[in-house]
């Protein structure tokens, strides 16, 4: 039976000079024999627990800022799993992990409209940029499910206000790519409490005219 899994992981997100403490959402997808984890944060010990002795099909990056990505080549190392990552993201993970060696390095190239496939179930690659040029959801259909990373939270966008990130181009990413997906679709966000595309859908208006 396929079955989503979080777990919460603490640290630190630093860029732009600033260094703030976080708590991250790392999500399990999988079944009981493998499991695709989103978003290595913080601690792959914690990460690797969850895991136990399933075969680790991927570690896929909703995006490359520090406090998602930091704990993925540690736990790349302890389950040879894959490293993915969209290519647009690599200046970003280059400032999370400087003068990585190749070992460090994301493995292969995350695309949109890619679909991947763990415990049965299709997981479609949705390139969805704004909060960092490569951001991506991941929309798991059969589960009525989309994983955001920082690009949708209950209550609106994910933060535009540092390097790399633009609040028009993730206001399209929202508009166009996730609010025409099924309104009872969970949202599983990379920080917080879920929601759902029915709840954040009506409030589009109100977030451009705050503008983040």
């Amino acid at each position: 039976m396929t079955r989503i899994e979080k777990v919460v992981t603490s640290g630190t997100f630093s860029l732009d000079g600033g260094t703030w403490e976080v708590d991250n959402n790392v999500w399990l997808l999988g079944d009981d024999d493998e499991v695709l984890v989103v978003d290595a944060a913080h601690d792959a010990d914690a990460i690797a627990a969850a895991v136990g002795d399933r075969r680790v099909t991927a570690i896929v990056c909703t995006h490359a800022h520090n406090d998602h990505v930091n704990a993925a080549p540690a736990l790349a190392a302890r389950t040879g799993a894959p490293i993915l990552l969209h290519p647009d993201d690599e200046v970003l993970w280059n400032l999370a992990h400087p003068g990585a060696h190749a070992e460090a390095r994301p493995d292969g190239p995350l695309a949109d409209g890619e679909v991947l496939r763990v415990a049965g179930v299709d997981v479609r690659v949705l390139h969805t940029p704004g909060h960092a040029p490569g951001a991506v959801c991941l929309h798991v259909p059969e589960l009525g499910v989309v994983f955001t990373g920082d690009t949708l939270f209950q209550g609106g966008p994910g933060a535009t206000g540092r390097s790399y990130s633009d609040f028009p181009t993730i206001v399209s990413s929202i508009r166009d790519v996730l609010l025409p997906l099924p309104p009872e679709t969970v949202v599983h966000t990379g920080h917080g409490a879920d929601t759902t595309i029915g709840a954040e859908a009506p409030h589009l208006d109100e977030w451009l005219r705050r503008g983040h």
